[in-house]
C-alpha cells in the first residue's frame, strides 16, 4: 500500500508514521506544514527509511495538494493534519477555520478529483480516514452516558467546532461524491513526542524546571485517555476494515479527572526523579477556569469492539509510565521543539497564548 498522512511530523501522526514503518512495508507519502507542533526530529529512524518521502506542504494550498496526489498516486488517506490546542483556538480562532475546515476541504476536493480519475478496482479499495476529536460531542456533564457515533453534535471551543465542520465536509463528501470516507472521533491521547502545551508534557516539563503548575478551576474535569500507539494502531485498522461512510469512536477507557492526571505525574516523578526540595505535588495550584471549559468528554467504543475487533491495550498507569520516562530521558528533544517554536514565533507566526494553565489542554 502507499499511503498519504498529512500532518505526518505531528504528535499522532508521526506515531502513525514511525509504527507503520516498522510494522508494515507500505509506502508513505508524509505531508505537514511544519507548524510549531510539528518536528521532523518526531519522525525517528522512520524519517530516513527508503519508503518514507516527506512532502513540506500546506493542505490549504490546492496546486500542491494536487500535485502529491498526481506525483504519488496514493491509495488511500490518513488525514491529521489539524490546530489542536484548545487555549491556542480561543486566543486566534481564525487559523483553525482556515487549517481545520479550509485545509480539509481542499484535500476532500483534491481527494475526490484523483481518486475519479482512478480505475474501477482501484477506487472501491480507496479509502480516506478523516481523523477527528470526542469535543465535537461537546459537554456531556457529569453523569452523560458515553456519546456514540450517532449522537448529536455540540462543540464548544472553536477548536470543537472546526473539527466539527471538517467532519460534516467529510460525510458529505462521501455521500454526495462517493469519496470512500471513514470519520474517526478519538479521545484525549498522550504519549511520547507531544508537544510540551498539552497537559501531561505540560506538567512534565514545567514540574522538572520546578515551575508552578497551575490548574483551570477545581480540576475536577474529566477527560479520557488514549495512548498514542493504541490510536495509531487503531486508525491501521480503520484503514483496512472500517466501512465507508461509517464513523467510528475510538476511546482509551481510561477516564480521569484532570487534578487526579496531574498528580499522578507527580508521583511518577517523585518516583524517577525525586527533587531534594519535596514532592511535586507542591507545585500545584488552582487559577481561575478558561471560558467554556468542557467538564467532561467520554465516547462509546462499542462499534469498532465488536466490528472491527481493536481495543487499547496499554492501560493508563502503565502508558503514563511510558510517557513520564520518555521525557525524562529526551528532554533535548522537548527543549528543541520550544526553541523551534520561539524562532517561528518570531518570524511572525501566531504567539503562543498568554497563560497556559494544566488541566484543560486537551
Amino acid at each position: 500500500m502507499r499511503l498519504l498522512v498529512t500532518g505526518g511530523a505531528g504528535f499522532i501522526g508521526s506515531a502513525l508514521v514511525r509504527q507503520v514503518t516498522a510494522e508494515t512495508r507500505y509506502e508513505l507519502i508524509n505531508l505537514d506544514k511544519l507548524t510549531y507542533a510539528g518536528s521532523l526530529a518526531s519522525l525517528g529512524d522512520a524519517g530516513a527509511d527508503p519508503r518514507h518521502v516527506f512532502e513540506r506542504i500546506d493542505i490549504c494550498d490546492r496546486g500542491e495538494v494536487d500535485r502529491v496526489f498526481a506525483k504519488y498516486a496514493p491509495d488511500a488517506v490518513i488525514h491529521l493534519a489539524a490546530e489542536s490546542h484548545v487555549d491556542r483556538s480561543i486566543s486566534g480562532p481564525a487559523t483553525f477555520v482556515r487549517t481545520n475546515v479550509v485545509g480539509s476541504s481542499t484535500l476532500l476536493e483534491a481527494a475526490t478529483t484523483y481518486w475519479a480519475k482512478r480505475s474501477a478496482a482501484a477506487r472501491d479499495s480507496f479509502r480516506f480516514v478523516h481523523v477527528s476529536t470526542d469535543e465535537v460531542y461537546g459537554d456531556i456533564g457529569w453523569d452523560g452516558a458515553p456519546r456514540t457515533e450517532e449522537s448529536k453534535y455540540a462543540p464548544s471551543s472553536p477548536y470543537a467546532a472546526s473539527k466539527a465542520a471538517s467532519d460534516h465536509l467529510a460525510r458529505a463528501w462521501c455521500r454526495t461524491y462517493g469519496l470512500p470516507v471513514v470519520v474517526v472521533n478519538a479521545s484525549n491521547n498522550y504519549g511520547p513526542y507531544q508537544y510540551p502545551e498539552k497537559l501531561i508534557p505540560l506538567v512534565i516539563t514545567k514540574a522538572l524546571q520546578r515551575d508552578a503548575l497551575p490548574v483551570y478551576g477545581n480540576g475536577k474535569n474529566i477527560r479520557d485517555w488514549l495512548y498514542v500507539e493504541d490510536h495509531a494502531r487503531a486508525l491501521r485498522a480503520i484503514l483496512l476494515r472500517g466501512v465507508p461512510g461509517r464513523t467510528y469512536n475510538v476511546s482509551g477507557r481510561s477516564a480521569r479527572t484532570n487534578i487526579a492526571v496531574v498528580h499522578a505525574i507527580c508521583a511518577l516523578l517523585d518516583e524517577l526523579r525525586p527533587d531534594p526540595a519535596g514532592p511535586y505535588r507542591r507545585l500545584v495550584g488552582f487559577v481561575a477556569d478558561r471560558p467554556g471549559h468542557d467538564r467532561r468528554y467520554a465516547v462509546d467504543d462499542t462499534r469498532i469492539a465488536t466490528e472491527i475487533g481493536w481495543q487499547p491495550r496499554e492501560r493508563f498507569e502503565t502508558g503514563l509510565e511510558k510517557t513520564v520516562r520518555w521525557y525524562l530521558d529526551n528532554a533535548g528533544w522537548a527543549r528543541n521543539v520550544l526553541n523551534a517554536a520561539s524562532a517561528l514565533s518570531a518570524r511572525g507566526l501566531p504567539p503562543k497564548p498568554a497563560r497556559t494553565a494544566a488541566g484543560a489542554l486537551t
